[in-house]
């Protein structure tokens, strides 16, 4: 498809209807199809929960660090390219960031939080109070899909970004749960500063990606 002049590859990771729940998607399928199709920059979308108090609802979330110590896809297999023995692309992604900083220094504004780190949490079920607890204190924010996106890009050196907004409260986090007509209005809100955001990035020089593959031949 073409956005501003732009050529743009889109993959609803949900499906069209949100037919997939998080652990029925297919992350390296997804990946792989991206760079086979030439992307030079992973935009990624995810509407998420909370887990710092002190954020408002209904921001646009910058991220510059990952919690994602399980490191596994939804089938269980760790979250890697590198399963063959001898497959020359094999190596260590080694990275200080798997957020492209030079897209996101130029989308810090008033209207968004930035220097967050994101959590990613197995689904489909929600987390508990005490994970949720436990979570505080490493993210700002939580969703169900973007952390095997962002490994899966590094290992194929693509620069990747991900974009959150807030549409609730984690569960324990404030005193009451975030009412569902709330979350339903951030929902619908999420769309049109995705799309506005996005519009901005295409704007933009296609950034260098800042990680390294440590390979061995």
């Amino acid at each position: 498809m073409e956005i501003d002049g732009q050529e743009v590859a889109h993959i609803p990771r949900h499906g069209s209807k949100h037919e997939k729940l998080p652990n029925m998607i297919n992350h390296k399928a997804n990946i792989a199809a991206l760079h086979k199709l030439g992307c030079k920059l992973i935009v990624s979308t995810s509407v998420c929960g909370l887990t710092n108090p002190k954020l408002e609802l209904g921001k646009l979330l910058l991220f510059s660090d990952l919690f994602f110590p399980e490191n596994r896809l939804p089938s269980g297999e760790l979250c890697t390219f590198f399963m063959e023995p001898g497959d020359i692309r094999r190596g260590h992604y080694i990275t200080s960031s798997h957020f492209n900083s030079q897209i996101l220094k130029q989308l810090e504004s008033k209207e968004s939080y930035s220097n967050l780190t994101y959590g990613h949490v197995n689904g489909p079920r929600f987390n508990s109070k005490s994970e949720i607890a436990f979570l505080k204190q490493h993210t700002d924010a939580i969703s169900q899909t973007s952390g095997p996106e962002a490994i899966l890009s590094g290992e194929l050196e693509i620069p990747y970004i991900l974009l959150g907004f807030g549409i609730d409260y984690a569960n324990g986090i404030m005193k009451e749960p975030t009412p569902i007509e709330t979350l339903n209005k951030n929902l619908e809100l999420s769309k049109d500063v995705f799309k506005k955001t996005i519009s901005k990035i295409l704007k933009m020089k296609v950034p260098k990606f800042e990680g390294f593959v440590y390979r061995f031949e």
